[in-house]
């Protein structure tokens, strides 16, 4: 089973909503220009947590478009008979920018530290030289910034909105932004600090081993215990039969 491109075909891995499509980044468009709205991109770590916290479960049901951004949530797929592929959330994201670019996209970029959000502006700058930087603000405001950084983002009127603040946070602040309309709004997790440089991303024979968790856990050891999310998601796709 497939869905076309911009035609995504909503179905569900554990009870989470994910679309299946040919393209995503085709399929991200089409949502643009019928008056965009949130994307998720979906992992097995999410997938649990979604399940565990109502308020990330609600963000992610309430999406416009959920993609299958991690290995295992493909495979759960494909033991439903969609025939899909991987879809990292950082090359869409990237995709978009790319986009937004060459068609002049208002762009609000808003999440990881003050070092980072500077050397990431950089760099996008000079890759990127059409580039329509609207709005940039690290993600660590202090309590009282964030409502006037709220209306100051939504006044930018933004056709594409990137926010690294991890998830659950990223996702559940998008769906939850007061006066948010119109425009493409995407939680990116680590994506600043690889496209600042200051992460890796693991290398291209990893991903295509379908272990990039194992490199991610061994960049940043704290990360074992939500690694303990990815057997139990695994038993609970093969209990489901």
């Amino acid at each position: 089973m497939a869905a076309t491109a911009t035609e995504p075909r909503r179905t569900s891995v554990l009870g989470v909503p994910v679309d299946v499509c040919a393209d995503v980044c085709e399929a991200a468009l089409a949502l643009r220009q019928r008056g965009g709205g949130q994307i998720v991109t979906l992992n097995a770590e999410m997938t649990m947590a979604a399940k565990a916290d109502p308020a990330l479960g609600a963000a992610v049901a309430s999406a416009a478009l959920v993609i299958p951004d991690g290995a295992g949530v493909v495979w759960a797929l494909g033991r439903q008979g969609f025939r899909v592929r991987r879809s990292p959330g950082i090359e869409l994201a990237r995709d978009l920018l790319g986009h937004a670019a060459a068609h002049g996209w208002r762009v609000a970029l808003v999440g990881g530290s003050p070092a980072v959000m500077d050397q990431l502006t950089a760099r996008l700058r000079q890759e990127l030289p059409g580039l329509q930087l609207v709005l940039c603000a690290h993600g660590y405001q202090s309590a009282e910034a964030w409502p006037a950084l709220e209306q100051q983002l939504v006044g930018a009127r933004p056709d594409l909105v990137l926010v690294a603040l991890g998830v659950p946070r990223q996702e559940t602040w998008i769906q939850q932004l007061p006066g948010r309309r119109g425009g493409l709004w995407m939680g990116v997790g680590g994506s600043f600090d690889v496209w600042a440089g200051v992460k890796k991303r693991a290398p291209t024979w990893i991903g295509a081993l379908q272990i990039e968790w194992l490199y991610r856990l061994v960049q940043e050891p704290s990360r074992w215990r939500r690694m303990l999310a990815l057997p139990a998601f695994a038993w609970a796709v093969l209990r489901q039969g």
